[in-house]
């Protein structure tokens, strides 16, 4: 699941949960909605922390070696 799909997790949790009176029998809507809600900021909180991951690179050095093809000097 992307950035995009946790957005919106926490879009339709927050819409379920403050803009909606539903009732539906044996299921709670608002608890639906906080618990897509957690799902959602959760999931940004992983994906932002793998992204930071993949963008640091420890050690990133170049090492230059020089040839000289010319042969022996004279």
């Amino acid at each position: 699941m992307g950035l995009g799909g946790c957005i919106i997790l926490i879009a339709v949790g927050a819409i379920l949960t403050f803009a909606t009176d539903w009732h539906a029998s044996g299921v709670n809507v608002d608890v639906v909605g906080l618990i897509l809600m957690a799902v959602g900021i959760i999931g940004v909180a992983v994906f932002t922390s793998v992204l930071r991951r993949r963008r640091v690179v420890p050690g990133a050095t170049t090492t230059v070696v020089e040839e000289d093809r010319r042969g022996p000097l004279m």
